[in-house]
């Protein structure tokens, strides 16, 4: 097997910016290229070559605030066959390829966006290798939430982690910034999870009503407004962790779908950070961790 190997773009493929006061993304960018063009800087930005606090953004109106982190990944380097946008190789070897994912950045193609995802993407990568190669998704993350995804380079390796993906992943960790003080420190949730007509889940406590569903939780964190919880879940269903912490009364921050009335972050408080699994391949214990955004925990330190 390759060795694990980390990639990162050089610096001079990026243009790096810190906000100093409130703003709007396209003022801002227009700001600091002064040598562009409004309709240049309006591709830029629909092209997902724009991020901020590491999460992929495309809105104009997108609001900005001082101390942001801002990269926009230039032209030349966005052009290039196989430029990965929105996400990063951390591990590749001839059976799997493991990335860390942006919030905003679709898993696969829907009815609106066909080309900007992490699956179409990552099929070009391979595919300038052999135009034969192809990607196989073995598990998806919610656009907005970003963090640690496998994906699968072969039919065989997507089917033996598919199959067994319980018995196979031995930690699937999530750190949510959520909205609310606890008052317990740790604990488990469980309850029957099933879906309304409008694709919204819900929670049922009366056993055998739904998909069973259980979740662990502990806060790393937290102030009177916001509590940075460490996740870890036991079945892996749809909106599971979303669910399970409306049903707290400690939604996920940015989660208007299940509860949220705050959005100081400008997207989902929800990040992927560990993913631990039994290669198809090799039979060892692979285990990949990405550190939640910075803004997670500048938003749950204790005042």
């Amino acid at each position: 097997m390759s060795k694990k190997r980390k990639r990162r773009r050089p610096a001079s493929q990026t243009l790096e910016f810190t906000v100093k006061e409130e703003t709007t993304l396209l003022p801002f960018l227009l700001e600091v290229m002064p040598n562009r063009g409004r309709n240049s800087v309006k591709s830029i930005l629909r092209r997902g070559q724009v991020s901020v606090d590491n999460h992929m953004e495309t809105k104009y109106n997108y609001e900005l605030y001082p101390g942001q982190k801002l990269s926009i990944l230039k032209n030349k380097a966005a052009v290039q066959e196989g430029a990965l946008i929105g996400l990063s190789i951390m591990y590749e070897d001839d059976d799997i390829i493991v990335v860390n994912k942006e919030a905003g950045l679709l898993t696969i193609a829907n009815q609106k966006e066909k080309h900007r995802t992490a699956h179409h993407q990552l099929m070009t990568y391979v595919r300038k290798e052999h135009p034969q190669n192809r990607i196989f998704i073995v598990h998806r993350l919610d656009q907005d939430t970003s963090g640690v995804m496998v994906f699968a380079k072969h039919e065989r390796a997507k089917n033996k982690l598919q199959q067994n993906w319980h018995e196979n992943v031995k930690e699937r960790g999530y750190l949510a910034l959520v909205e609310g003080k606890f008052t317990k420190e740790s604990g488990v949730i469980t309850s029957w999870l099933n879906e309304t007509k409008t694709h919204r889940m819900y929670s049922s406590f009366k056993k055998d009503d739904g998909q069973f569903a259980k979740t662990y939780y502990e806060v790393v964190q937290g102030n009177n407004d916001y509590s940075l919880v460490k996740v870890e879940l036991a079945t892996g269903r749809k909106n599971q962790i979303r669910v399970h912490m409306q049903d707290l009364e400690h939604p996920v921050v940015g989660d208007k779908k299940y509860g949220a009335k705050t959005n100081p972050i400008r997207r989902l408080g929800l990040h992927a950070n560990t993913l631990s699994f039994i290669h198809p391949t090799t039979g060892k214990l692979e285990t990949f961790t990405s550190p939640a955004p910075r803004v997670f925990w500048q938003r749950s330190e204790n005042k």
